[in-house]
């Protein structure tokens, strides 16, 4: 028995050896974390399995993978260790290449200083100089060029971008309304590409324009004030007064009253010459009718010399939400705009005029639609009365240009069924005996002769022509002319009691049928100067009126048909005395013996006060004298 218990002693000590060894090596380990013990744990029992194993290179490729494991898990600890050793380094080094990293060693490029910009120089002088004058604290935090200091500064910066401000981009005739949100309140005007724009301040559309475009300066166009953004602060250089000229065309007194004198063409920026008042006005659609009107008007003298000053139509007062405030505003703008002596282009766009016409008409004028140009300065001078506070008593600019008087004798025609014991009784009658009025005109309209309905015995159609002096017999106080209404037969005559300072003329070219309207073509033969409407005034006026003689001012042309015709107009420049003829955007000069061979339509002629009327018949006589 004493022989066999050493024996067996050996296999409890390996056991109790084992046992404690395995409750030692955990805590050799404690320094890892609980995944570092898991995988010992795993890799112990592996180890004791691969002992067990009979196939060694099972058991070798176990401890390889135990082995990178245990690596894998010590480079993760360690990667959030803030010291690690060399070791550690070349172990998370090879993890990389292993895992496919591979971290750029190489040392960081120094970019060299850039230059600096013109305006980063113009900057850094500005800011030197208020801080040599104390101006700007030195040791500020606010920055000196923050967005917030630059709108509360009072001087303005010098902006390094007015060179590039592109001239022949600009045009302010059209409507003034940004071009993304259609609005009409603040808006700018880009001076690089010439588009509008609401806003200036972040998140503005003029603000993101500035930023998605490089394009820096921009005008508003009420206030008239230049700003560079992104950096939002005030533009003022002498260079960009011609632009705010060209936006609000201004006249002083003297220039008003030299207007008339000037004889020399002016140059625009676009280097063409032309003279202020005759230039061409554009046709966006089928608004000719309406160009020659605006144009014949603008040719009055003093009808232009009251509109080139703003003061005497802003300060006229309407009713809140009134329509008709509109109209005399931009009829205006525009009158300043064609007498411009320096303008960029040599020609205006009516748009802004037209779109007050549609809304002042009720859509009745529209500029996609052909017209008459008869009705039109029909509404046109009515309505700039009206909107300038102006009715039968009260005068306006228009009535002080346009208005006569004239007397007017009307009685009822006797039907000539009746019989005789009828018309007898009729005569003696209230609503058959002659009526006489008087009442105010803006213009006269003649009647002209019904043209031919057959050809002549060459088969050629005859073109009728009367003299102007016929024409106007129709208010002698002689001539009756019969009238039809719905109910009776009316005949009228005519006789002038004032003459007004500017007298209109219209021809009546177009009447009115069942089926469409019909043009007369009759030419009218008329001397463009000294056209004597002595006769046409009453006996008991005549001693008043020193001065009866008109000369042409203007002559609006037709050519054919109604609906498929077009409008041209020929006006005289009074500075230098030539005769222009205009339609649309062409402009070219004529000779005045071309005039009486259109088919004129509307006339207006201004009153001679330079002779009277006994003083050129006295200078006739010498004539006649010298003559024989």
């Amino acid at each position: 028995m004493s022989s066999e218990t050493p024996a067996k002693s050996p296999e409890p000590e390996a056991k109790e050896e084992r046992r404690r060894s395995t409750h030692e090596e955990p805590a050799k380990r404690s320094h890892h974390d609980d995944s570092d013990h898991k995988h010992s744990r795993r890799s112990k029992d592996d180890s004791k399995n691969g002992k067990r194993d009979t196939n060694g290179e099972s058991s070798h490729r176990t401890s390889d993978r135990d082995r990178k494991r245990r690596d894998r898990s010590r480079s993760r600890t360690r990667s959030r260790s803030p010291k690690r050793s060399k070791r550690d380094r070349k172990d998370e080094k090879d993890q990389e290449e292993e895992d496919g990293e591979i971290r750029d060693t190489t040392p960081p490029v120094v970019e060299k200083p850039r230059e600096l910009t013109a305006r980063e120089l113009e900057r850094q002088r500005i800011i030197q100089e208020e801080l040599k004058n104390g101006e700007v604290d030195e040791d500020g935090d606010e920055p000196v060029w923050s967005m917030k200091k630059a709108q509360a500064e009072k001087k303005s910066r010098t902006c390094p971008y007015l060179d590039t401000i592109d001239r022949s981009v600009l045009d302010f005739d059209f409507e003034k309304q940004c071009s993304v949100s259609l609005s009409h309140q603040n808006v700018y005007a880009c001076m690089v590409c010439g588009k509008y724009f609401q806003g200036r301040g972040t998140n503005t559309h003029a603000y993101t324009h500035a930023l998605e475009t490089d394009h820096h300066v921009f005008l508003n166009l009420q206030t008239l004030k230049f700003y560079c953004l992104p950096d939002n602060y005030e533009v003022v250089d002498p260079s960009l007064e011609d632009i705010k000229y060209v936006l609000k065309p201004t006249y002083t007194k003297e220039m008003i009253g030299s207007i008339d004198k000037q004889a020399r063409m002016v140059r625009a920026q676009d280097d063409s010459t032309y003279f202020p008042g005759v230039v061409g006005l554009n046709n966006i659609k089928a608004n000719d009718y309406c160009n020659v009107i605006l144009h014949a008007l603008s040719a009055v003298r003093p009808l232009r010399n009251w509109f080139l000053k703003e003061s005497n139509y802003l300060a006229v007062k309407r009713p809140p939400g009134d329509k008709l405030t509109l109209l005399p505003q931009r009829f205006g703008e525009l009158i300043r705009k064609l007498w411009n002596p320096r303008a960029l282009r040599t020609h205006v766009s009516p748009h802004e005029m037209l779109q007050a016409v549609v809304v002042c008409s009720n859509k009745k004028f529209q500029f996609i639609k052909q017209n008459d140009a008869y009705d039109f300065m029909l509404f046109l001078l009515t309505t700039l009365h009206t909107a300038l506070n102006g009715s039968e008593k009260r005068e306006s600019i228009i009535s002080k240009t346009f208005r006569g008087r004239m007397r007017e004798y009307s009685r009822k025609v006797i039907p000539a069924e009746d019989t005789e014991e009828e018309k007898y009784r009729k005569m003696h009658l209230p609503d058959y005996q002659e009526k006489v009025s008087e009442k105010p005109f803006l213009f006269l309209t003649l009647d002209l002769p019904a043209a031919p309905l057959y050809r002549d015995v060459q088969l050629q159609n005859i073109i009728p022509q009367v003299p102007l002096s016929t024409l106007l017999e129709k208010f002698d106080g002689k001539t009756e002319k019969e009238y039809r209404t719905y109910n009776d037969n009316i005949m009228k005559r005519y006789e002038l009691l004032k003459l007004p300072e500017f007298l209109i003329i219209s021809y009546k070219r177009f009447q009115k049928n069942q089926w469409f309207v019909e043009k007369n073509p009759t030419i009218v033969n008329f001397p463009i100067v000294n056209v004597d409407l002595y006769e046409c005034l009453a006996e008991d006026v005549r001693a008043e009126h020193k001065y009866t003689t008109y000369d042409l001012v203007a002559n609006v042309v037709h050519e054919g048909t109604f609906e498929t015709g077009n409008y041209r107009i020929q006006i005289v420049h009074q500075g230098s005395g030539k005769w222009f003829e205009l339609e649309d955007l062409h402009v070219k000069d004529m000779l005045p013996q071309m005039i009486v061979l259109a088919e004129s339509y509307i006339q207006i002629w201004r009153l001679n006060k330079e002779k009277t009327r006994d003083e050129r018949a006295e200078d006739d006589g010498e004539d006649q004298m010298e003559t024989a």
